[in-house]
């Protein structure tokens, strides 16, 4: 799988579930990082995760 902030395979890091906003915590999906008075602001869906434990 590719990362999706750098340009090579995804080492599992977990870099990218950190939040925005405050990089110390990971991400909750408040959207707090998306709700700005920004010109232009977009995000890229490349894959959506199923919890099979849950479903």
């Amino acid at each position: 799988m590719e990362c999706v902030l750098y340009d090579r395979l995804c080492i599992n890091c977990g870099e990218c579930d950190m939040c925005d906003l405050d990089p110390s915590k990971y991400c909750d999906n408040c959207g707090k990082c998306i709700e700005s008075d920004s010109e232009y602001r977009a995000i890229k869906i490349t894959e959506i995760k199923i919890d099979e434990k849950k479903a």
